[in-house]
């Protein structure tokens, strides 16, 4: 399809939405007196083009599935965002001069609070990783027409996490994705360390296996253009360079150092008035036709496609059941997807690969990349997103998962290889930092299943749960405690073993939660009787339960986990009791850095096994 250039009437009209953006920027940083306007001047042809030429979306359902996708990763960048959405006729200009105030959505950075926003941005770095799962939703799963655009800064292209995304979308052949990077020379605090040397950026895209295009940042013509040209390459994502000037248009600020994150005050009536010159009485231009290719689809009632099916006692890890589970998610439902970083075969997501293939997403040794392709899958309720690496490399992306809570993402993460217990592999590969992390996310579920059983229904609990959630599977094989047909709830514990004289409460989950029960045994061979309670879910944590039961043993308590002392299992159960002057919460769990050796031997050498649970029972009796 060859490019057919807009007439010299859509030119202008172009030319002066991009002016008018400039001009609603200052004005709304000026009104909260706060704000990025040099940021969003630089970016002001760019979003011009996209939004009123290239872009097909709907005003009145800005959420359509079929419509182009568009990330703002310079998430600073919002007040030019918001403007075009105004421009466009979806609120009127007065709601724009209230942003970030308190009573007002437009925030200072974007997040899905408001209907236009798919993702929340603005910790830079994350928004091209989010626009890859976007991209590969609608050429792999969708098989839609739609287009995902990214608009980045210069600055954030230093993020490790950019080149993972790069690199990933070169793999996979996005040609339904363009990325946009801003090249306008200086950052918050000084230049970029490459400034305007848009050719080198255009070499590393290319080398990557982009197709890269440098283009003239402020010229509705080259931007038009290259916007044609990236629609018609095949096999490979397009990157356009622009080359751009901070400030653009603003008399004595334009390329100028120190004007980042900052409302330009009393200059803004003279910038005004110069930009303002330059608008022409032109119609504000009419957004692209949707293409309605996008599959209708449901991502309610998930289930598993057939019920647990093991003996009781039988030695079943739950990274296996793991697999297991989500291979039936994925029978019920065809909207179920997984992703992992090259771990699947120890987390079992291999599973899930080799019932379905096609729903499998391989993402390398990328953790941060792995999780923000899972966020943008999860937009616009697309797929059921399951991802799963080793607990402990979840913490290089920790930051992607929390921005995933501020975007309202609905992904399901399983972290693999828990605590001391996994051995010899050292402490380098062991989770002991997971749980304590998981828990601060705003909403989140945090899963954690002692036995197969209950991890498939975790599993299935966690694909109808709407929002992030977290299951932590172990590494070694523990006996089956439930029956096949046991319910289990979010929030609600078990117990699984107690008598009308226990004299402590122990609280285990895992491999904790057995040695429990084989210190259970232990001391009632020597006449004592103790509770066990099996949390199954760390956050909500079953408050009620262990209050009732901290009652009926004389408020003792004592809490057994592989994890660090910090923000575990005894932390969670030391809030939940906190206000109870009459309980008492002692735990055990694992003090500093381990080392290799058989699981075994470092859950006695920490004081984490049946033995040590014996011990700290009769002390506390004593």
């Amino acid at each position: 399809m060859s490019y057919h250039r807009p007439d010299q009437k859509r030119m202008q009209a172009l030319k002066d939405m991009a002016n008018k953006l400039r001009i609603l920027s200052i004005k709304c940083t000026n009104a909260s007196n706060s704000g990025h306007p040099t940021s969003c001047c630089s970016a002001a042809e760019i979003m011009s083009v996209l939004f009123f030429n290239t872009l097909r979306y709907s005003v009145s359902f800005p959420r359509d599935p079929a419509s182009d996708r568009f990330i703002m990763s310079k998430g600073h960048c919002a007040p030019i965002l918001y403007a075009a959405w105004q421009l466009a006729g979806l609120f009127p200009e007065s709601e724009l001069m209230n942003i970030r105030k308190i009573d007002s959505d437009l925030e200072g950075h974007p997040t899905p609070r408001l209907n236009f926003i798919d993702v929340a941005t603005g910790s830079l770095g994350q928004g091209l990783g989010v626009g890859c799962g976007m991209a590969y939703s609608g050429k792999y799963f969708d098989k839609a027409s739609y287009r995902v655009y990214c608009l980045m800064g210069d600055g954030e292209t230093a993020e490790g996490s950019i080149w993972e995304a790069v690199a990933f979308a070169s793999h996979y052949k996005l040609d339904n994705l363009v990325a946009i990077v801003d090249v306008n020379r200086l950052g918050q605090s000084e230049p970029t360390s490459l400034q305007h040397e848009v050719d080198l950026y255009r070499r590393r895209f290319d080398g990557f296996g982009w197709h890269a295009i440098i283009v003239d940042g402020h010229s509705v013509e080259d931007l038009c253009r290259a916007m044609h040209e990236a629609s018609v390459v095949k096999d490979k994502p397009t990157c356009l360079i622009a080359k751009t000037l901070k400030g653009k248009g603003i008399p004595n600020i334009e390329d100028e150092e120190n004007w980042h994150g900052k409302a330009i005050g009393a200059k803004a009536e003279e910038a005004i008035n110069v930009i303002n010159s330059l608008i022409s009485d032109s119609d504000v231009p009419v957004p692209q036709e949707i293409v309605n290719d996008a599959p209708e689809v449901s991502i309610s009632g998930i289930h598993l496609s057939e019920p647990p099916s093991y003996k009781l006692g039988e030695k079943v890890a739950t990274r296996v059941a793991y697999g297991t589970a989500l291979a039936k998610l994925g029978s019920s439902n065809n909207r179920v997807i997984a992703l992992d970083g090259d771990t699947k075969n120890s987390t079992f997501a291999i599973t899930f690969k080799k019932a379905h293939p096609e729903r499998y997403i391989e993402c390398y040794i990328a953790e941060q990349n792995l999780v923000s392709v899972a966020v943008g899958c999860a937009t616009r309720d697309r797929n059921v997103a399951f991802v799963s690496t080793f607990g402990a490399f979840f913490s290089r992306a920790f930051d992607q998962i929390r921005m995933g809570a501020i975007s309202q993402t609905k992904v399901n993460f399983c972290g693999s290889h828990a605590g001391i217990s996994i051995g010899e592999d050292g402490p380098s590969q062991m989770a002991l930092e997971d749980l304590a992390m998981f828990r601060t996310i705003p909403g989140a579920v945090v899963f954690y299943p002692s036995d197969a059983v209950s991890c498939e229904r975790a599993i299935e609990l966690a694909a109808n749960y709407n929002g992030i959630t977290f299951t932590r599977s172990s590494r070694p094989a523990t006996p089956v405690l439930y029956a096949n047909n046991e319910n289990f709830e979010i929030g609600k514990a078990k117990i699984v073993k107690q008598s009308d004289n226990d004299a402590v409460t122990v609280i285990g989950a895992g491999v904790t939660l057995h040695e429990a029960i084989s210190a259970a045994n232990t001391l009632k061979g020597e006449g004592v009787n103790i509770r066990v309670v099996d949390l199954f879910t760390l956050k909500p944590i079953d408050s009620d339960t262990i209050l009732a039961c901290a009652k009926a043993t004389n408020g003792k308590i004592l809490t057994v986990e592989d994890h660090y002392y910090e923000g575990g299992i005894g932390e969670a159960v030391a809030g939940a009791t906190g206000g109870e002057k009459d309980v008492v919460v002692r735990r055990l769990a694992v003090s500093g850095v381990p080392r290799s050796g058989p699981g075994s031997v470092l859950m006695q050498k920490f004081g984490i096994d049946s033995t040590a649970i014996v011990k700290a029972v009769k002390e506390m009796m004593a």
